[in-house]
């Protein structure tokens, strides 16, 4: 089987359990990319490079009609639909989402990041043309033997965010001028550093809004709107994030991973684990970590 074959999956309820076959926390796709693709949603960012005209799309409830050079961008939890695609019309890297979720300052543009799903390259030619050669680079190294491929696969990926993330900034300083740049954005910067240093704790809402100097319900309602999310569900993500990459160690039990990530019970960290990941922490170890042994 060639290695770049399409990435084994499974359907549960709609969310695409994302089995990376040949590099850890990273796949791309090109000639076994399906012409349709049924409502679903993954963890994984995906960033779809269309070489064919009439690439259509649905992202949440809007549909992309995708031309030749465009980029179409799905991230991390977004529900979408390959509505129809020419055979052979697209290359898509799919990727764990902790290469965004990981680093403050593209957290902190995440609000403007995921409201960004189409770079046309009629409108954006130099943009489109240089994430596209950065994917097909990233698509040569992935199916070649190159034993750092896996690093130079999130290395170019990670260039591509950086490209996205710059473009974003400069769209939201043409509209508001640069020299009004929101002081909130450091402030969600602070809080996500915050609970990024303390999630293994029993922290609060109340203690992240104290230590940024806001008012609880003022920060409650700047924290959703920035972050796109609750304070709840953030901390939660966190701490899934981390008891990820504590599942790895098998020499810690499942009940350890769970405390050592900040949940205060066993029965806590498996609901929260299995609403995020679809999986419980047990399955999530035998599925993502005994699999890859073999």
């Amino acid at each position: 089987m060639p290695i770049f074959c399409y990435i084994e999956i499974m359907i549960k309820d709609s969310k695409e359990i994302i089995n990376y076959t040949s590099l850890p926390g990273i796949t791309v796709t090109y000639e076994t990319a399906p012409v349709s693709f049924p409502p679903h949603w993954h963890s994984a960012a995906e960033f779809i490079l269309v070489l064919k005209d009439n690439c259509r799309y649905r992202i949440g409830d809007t549909e992309i009609c995708a031309k030749k050079g465009d980029i179409v961008l799905i991230w991390p939890r977004e529900l979408h639909e390959v509505i129809k695609v020419p055979d052979r019309s697209t290359v898509f890297i799919q990727f764990d989402p902790s290469l965004l979720e990981n680093n403050l300052d593209l957290v902190s543009i995440s609000r403007l990041m995921s409201s960004c799903h189409l770079i046309e390259s009629r409108k954006y030619p130099k943009l489109a043309g240089s994430v596209g050669e950065k994917i097909l680079k990233a698509n040569d190294i992935f199916t070649g033997d190159d034993h750092l491929k896996e690093t130079r696969c999130k290395l170019i990926t990670g260039e591509i965010i950086l490209l996205i993330g710059e473009y974003v900034i400069r769209e939201y300083e043409e509209q508001i001028g640069k020299d009004h740049k929101d002081p909130l954005w450091n402030t969600m910067r602070a809080a996500s550093a915050y609970i990024s240093e303390h999630a293994s704790e029993d922290i609060t809402e109340a203690m992240v809004a104290a230590d940024v100097g806001l008012s609880p319900t003022y920060f409650s309602r700047v924290f959703k709107k920035y972050m796109q999310t609750t304070f709840p569900n953030y901390l939660s993500a966190v701490r899934v994030r981390r008891a990820i990459m504590l599942l790895s160690d098998e020499s810690l039990s499942i009940t350890e991973c769970g405390l050592m990530s900040g949940f205060q019970s066993s029965t806590t960290f498996n609901r929260v684990f299995r609403d995020l990941t679809s999986l419980s922490p047990r399955q999530y170890r035998k599925f993502h970590i005994t699999d890859h042994k073999s």
